[in-house]
């Protein structure tokens, strides 16, 4: 890897943001490895940690009882700097973490070796980390497992991101959508920040595919998403739910400010020009319903709700923005 990389900490946070996996469940790749981390290598602790910008979270953990923690006392903070291993033989003897709470206090981290985790960009987004509560020399041979099972780590996280996409329009699969709705309902609560979602549907598509035919339905989708991906914000996320229906996340947005983005990318699908096999080009609208996420949100009940006003949006006549009032959301 690269130095500037290992010094870009914003890139490296992007690259953890395209993952996906943040306030992910338990998902058993992950959880087999450290398991196999803590028999092999013999130690009472063993983690995948992802370092985000102010807080370390474990995808997985054995022998530790927390979810995370600040990633101002995180050691795999120290981990993604370099591109080797993290070897500390002994916590105490080393002044970044001798008064390190994790090290005065449970769980007491005496030893640690941590490999990072590297992306397919180059950057190291956490670390596959074995810790003990004495004193230890991790041996060349140790060091070796510990990398292999990294390289496992970071291809499953690679793996995961590709299983939970759509793969003709580049967007995130339904399922994966849903995920990202968890999050950020989980974010939502944590932080008490707005957050809006859109789902868009394309209009008469079956007249699509019944005039040129259902390959030419398929460049219109792939055309879609490329549109969709061109209008919507770095923050936003958007994914297929199915057949022509898109959603769109909107973190950071209330009502007001989502129905201004809903309303937007209706009108840069309704100005665009889609390609059709032999040259030809047709004009293609979208029907949106938007609703603001409420305190007691669930991702299907989100879904449902914004479901409810695209549905407005259809019997109003097709090509409009229907929405949620902001109070009603509130009171969800």
């Amino acid at each position: 890897m690269t130095e500037p990389k290992l010094a870009d900490d914003e890139g490296r946070l992007a690259a953890l943001g395209r993952l996906q996996i943040l306030e992910t469940p338990p998902e058993q790749p992950f959880e087999k490895i450290v398991t196999l981390v803590r028999t092999v290598l013999a130690v009472p602790i063993a983690t995948v940690s992802l370092v985000d910008r102010d807080r370390q979270w474990f995808k997985a953990q054995r022998g530790l009882e927390v979810q995370e923690t600040a990633r101002s006392i995180s050691i795999c903070t120290y981990t993604i700097q370099q591109a080797e291993p993290l070897i500390i033989e002994d916590t105490h003897l080393d002044a970044r973490f001798a008064g390190n709470p994790l090290v005065q206090g449970g769980p007491r981290i005496r030893s640690y070796a941590g490999v990072p985790l590297r992306t397919s960009e180059g950057y190291n987004v956490g670390s596959l980390c074995a810790m003990d509560t004495k004193p230890r020399r991790f041996s060349p041979a140790d060091i070796a497992i510990l990398s292999n099972f990294a390289n496992i780590v970071s291809d499953e996280m690679e793996l995961r991101l590709i299983a939970s996409t759509d793969f003709l329009t580049g967007a995130l699969s339904r399922r994966g959508f849903e995920e990202q709705l968890g999050r950020e309902i989980a974010r939502h609560r944590r932080y008490h920040r707005p957050s809006s979602l859109a789902i868009v549907d394309i209009d008469h598509f079956k007249t699509i595919n019944d005039s040129f035919g259902h390959p030419a339905g398929d460049d219109v989708l792939r055309q879609m998403g490329q549109l969709i991906a061109k209008v919507l914000r770095p923050a936003d996320v958007y994914g297929r739910l199915g057949g022509e229906e898109f959603g769109v996340l909107l973190p950071e947005t209330g009502a007001a400010d989502a129905f201004v983005a809903a309303e937007r990318l209706r009108e840069a699908i309704q100005n665009h020009r889609f390609e059709m096999p032999g040259g030809h080009r047709i004009s293609v609208t979208a029907s949106v319903g938007v609703a603001e996420c409420g305190e007691m949100e669930e991702p299907k009940a989100w879904l449902s709700r914004a479901d409810k006003h695209l549905y407005e949006a259809k019997t109003s006549g097709r090509n409009c923005t229907r929405m949620a009032p902001s109070d009603a959301s509130a009171r969800a």
